[in-house]
């Protein structure tokens, strides 16, 4: 679903759309929930009413992820990029590991 399409869904699902908003956190930057925003209204269709809780818990690990730079296993960030594919989120931050920051040093 590109983002005309989650417009248009948006469009179609009005109280759905309003319901998903109450999802944002108190912290959230209107960057990080538009993205998450988005996460959530692409794939809720694959998750029935109980359990929504998973489906906001995979939204957060995907936007903890891209602006916060956190790190979970390989299996459950596969999962979330492929939940994910198509957003686009303009300006995310880029983040380095330790030991990518120390090799950088040791190589001026």
């Amino acid at each position: 679903m590109s983002s005309l399409d989650v417009e248009d869904f948006i469009q179609q699902n009005r109280v759905l759309a309003d319901r998903v908003e109450t999802f944002r956190t108190y912290g959230e930057s209107e960057k990080q929930w538009q993205g998450r925003k988005e996460f959530i209204l692409r794939n809720i269709s694959d998750f029935q009413q109980q359990r929504l809780d998973q489906l906001l818990s995979l939204s957060m690990v995907w936007a903890n992820n891209v602006f916060l730079g956190c790190r979970y296993s390989t299996e459950l960030l596969d999962k979330v990029k492929e939940m994910a594919e198509g957003i686009e989120v303009e300006d995310a931050p880029v983040f380095k590991t330790r030991d990518e920051i120390m090799k950088q040093q040791q190589g001026r």
